[in-house]
């Protein structure tokens, strides 16, 4: 996992209320519901990248090959979570994401997580190197260490 790092290193952050619905039998946001906020995140960040647009296009474009989560502290309803996404490594073709979940309630991180993502032709199946202009963006995302 990669070293905590400040608030401001986290270049996207999407705010997602809790809903009554996450909850289960005891009384806790259930463990399947940070997968969604980190999934919130992580499109956002596709998105911002133009990643969904050249999935459509070119029929190239990425998949969640893995994904991990440690469970800080139980949520519970009302909250508001931060969702937190950054890049923390790239490869020839997939490139891993740190993620955050932050709670407004706690003031703290409730879970953290990693994904790796494989650039992939949907057509054939094969991995696709990430391109030039990719790559940079992917750069311009990398998360900061703290000062």
């Amino acid at each position: 996992m990669p070293p905590e790092v400040d608030v401001a290193s986290w270049p996207i952050e999407v705010a997602v209320p809790v809903a009554w619905g996450d909850l289960d039998a005891f009384g806790h946001v259930n463990n399947t519901v940070f997968f969604r906020w980190f999934e919130t995140a992580r499109i956002a960040l596709f998105r911002e990248l133009g990643m969904l647009e050249r999935m459509e296009r070119d029929g190239v474009g990425p998949i969640l090959a893995r994904t991990h989560c440690d469970f800080r502290s139980p949520v519970s309803f009302p909250d508001t979570l931060r969702a937190r996404t950054a890049i923390t490594r790239l490869g020839r073709t997939s490139f891993v994401m740190a993620y955050e979940a932050w709670s407004d309630e706690q003031q703290a991180a409730v879970g953290v997580g990693e994904g790796v993502i494989v650039q992939v032709d949907y057509g054939t199946g094969d991995k696709v190197p990430l391109d030039e202009a990719l790559r940079n963006a992917l750069t311009g995302l990398m998360k900061r260490p703290p000062d």
